[in-house]
């Protein structure tokens, strides 16, 4: 269950990307992150987000964006979703759900009314001094750059 919220210090972390490198929440220091956590790799909802995040990578990253996907998918499993969609962005593995737990997003989700545990599609915009700035409970994920940008711009006003 999330129990952080906006205005939160953004829970330090790291883990591994599809390249097996070690990524943590310090390397994105000074810049604006977005950091999405997805159910699966290569199933449709979470197909149609890391495209959309694609297709908007250059506008996104020409605002100061930087994106980080996380789920509890491995190494490997995440290297074959960059590969297949050329996606341009860090996936970090987080099969022991560490990353997930400090962020909150494991938690009871229900399809075709049957209830089970798994990770919430949750997105934090977190900023240059680590503050989470936005916290997308329920993110489109056909549309969810434009949110991004739409929420980005809105601040700015």
């Amino acid at each position: 269950m999330i129990t952080l919220q906006e205005g939160d210090k953004a829970p330090a972390f790291s883990g591994r990307n599809q390249k097996d490198e070690k990524i943590a929440l310090s390397d994105y220091k000074g810049k604006k992150l977005v950091l999405y956590f997805y159910p699966k790799d290569d199933t449709p909802g979470c197909t149609s987000q890391a495209c959309n995040l694609r297709d908007h990578f250059s506008l996104l990253k020409q605002k100061g964006f930087e994106i980080l996907g996380v789920s509890p998918d491995d190494e490997r499993s995440h290297r074959d979703f960059e590969t297949k969609y050329a996606l341009p962005f860090n996936l970090l593995a987080d099969p022991e759900h560490k990353i997930i737990e400090k962020y909150g997003v494991w938690g009871e989700k229900q399809l075709y009314g049957r209830k089970f545990m798994g990770l919430i599609r949750t997105t934090f915009v977190i900023d240059e001094k680590g503050i989470i700035r936005k916290i997308f409970l329920r993110p489109r994920v056909k549309a969810h750059a434009e949110e991004i940008i739409r929420y980005w711009e809105e601040q700015q006003h």
